[in-house]
């Protein structure tokens, strides 16, 4: 009977995360607000607005949804994602995964301090490698909802990094990049943001 019910149950889970999943052409529509800053197919031209293109679907949904809550705070998406409904957010999350990001290049200069911290961490400070949450090659842990990083623009990784490190920014996991971001120096976050915006 138990193990009926948790076959039952699993099913169902299995179930509701297919129907969860968004449409992107709807969500081309929808995300017509957001073009103006994330750009026509989620690449952003500016720095200081992060590309979208190719990012992770349940990440994506889960960031829209803590802007809408208020949980994550900007003055601007706050109130751009505001009348989103819960369909509206899964298929504008859906159209930006389903793009590519273009990428940056690595800093030469800052190359080897971000790729070393990125892979390796440092144990003696008790920083966690980027690569065990993002991936080696930085695409992200879908399953985990952890975002994908490559390619992105280093002045945004930056400023999120800042943000955590300050606790201005408190929508992650357990307060895991909170206390990661918390042990880099501003040099060391410049060199990790630069290395990531050279991974493709």
């Amino acid at each position: 009977m138990i193990k009926q019910f948790l076959i039952t149950v699993m099913m169902l889970a299995v179930a509701g995360s297919v129907m969860a999943a968004g449409d992107p052409v709807a969500g081309k529509k929808k995300a017509a607000l957001c073009i103006g800053c994330h750009g026509v197919d989620g690449n952003s031209a500016n720095p200081d607005w992060p590309s979208l293109a190719g990012q992770g679907e349940a990440y994506l949904a889960k960031q829209i949804t803590d802007f809408k809550t208020g949980e994550r705070k900007d003055g601007t998406m706050n109130a751009m994602v505001g009348g989103l409904n819960d369909t509206d957010i899964a298929n504008v999350a859906a159209f930006f995964a389903s793009n590519k990001i273009k990428g940056g290049e690595a800093k030469k200069e800052t190359l080897e301090l971000g790729k070393k911290l990125y892979r390796g961490g440092d144990a003696s400070r008790g920083i966690a490698a980027c690569a065990s949450c993002h991936g080696p090659t930085g695409a992200g842990n879908p399953a985990a909802k952890f975002p994908a990083l490559a390619g992105q623009h280093a002045k945004y990784t930056m400023k999120a990094l800042k943000d955590f490190s300050l606790s201005t920014r408190s929508n992650d996991p357990n307060g895991m990049m909170r206390v990661v971001a918390g042990k880099l120096k501003d040099s060391e976050m410049k060199a990790v943001a630069e290395f990531i915006s050279g991974l493709h």
